[in-house]
C-alpha cells in the first residue's frame, strides 16, 4: 500500500502564495495520474487539480489560473503551487494517485494525513 505524505500548508493572508508538496517512499512515476484534493469542514472532498503523465494539468474552475500542479521525478514529489490565495481556499489538502476514466479522474483509495491551508482576509 502506497503512503502519501503532504506538507507545505500554513496560515497566509489573502493574495499570498503557498507551495504544497507530496511525496512517498514508493515511486510516484509509475502512476498514470496524480492529483490534489481539498476538504473544508462540513464539505465533501473536492478535486482541485490532476495531471496525466506530466501534462500541464486539469483544474477546478475555482482555482483555474491561480493553481498549478507539477511532478518532479527526481525528487519524487508532486507540487501544488497556489497563487493569489482566497479565504475560500481554506481547507485540508490531500494528494492522490489514480487514473482517468472517460475524462474523469478516479482516485485510488490511498490518502495521507493532508496539510492544512488557512487563508485570512
Amino acid at each position: 500500500q502506497i503512503q502519501l505524505m503532504e506538507s507545505g500548508g500554513g496560515e497566509v493572508q489573502a493574495g499570498e502564495s503557498l507551495r504544497l508538496a507530496c511525496t512517498s517512499a514508493s515511486s510516484l512515476s509509475g502512476f498514470y495520474a496524480l492529483a490534489w484534493y481539498r476538504q473544508a469542514p462540513e464539505n465533501q472532498r473536492e478535486l482541485v487539480a490532476y495531471s496525466v503523465s506530466g501534462d500541464n494539468g486539469n483544474y477546478a474552475d475555482s482555482v483555474k489560473g491561480r493553481f498549478s500542479i507539477s511532478y518532479d521525478k527526481v525528487a519524487n514529489t508532486v507540487y501544488l503551487i497556489m497563487n493569489d490565495l482566497k479565504p475560500e481556499d481554506t481547507a485540508t489538502y490531500y494528494c492522490s494517485t489514480g487514473w482517468v476514466y472517460q475524462g474523469d479522474y478516479r482516485p485510488y483509495d490511498y490518502w495521507g494525513q493532508g496539510t492544512q491551508v488557512t487563508v485570512s482576509s
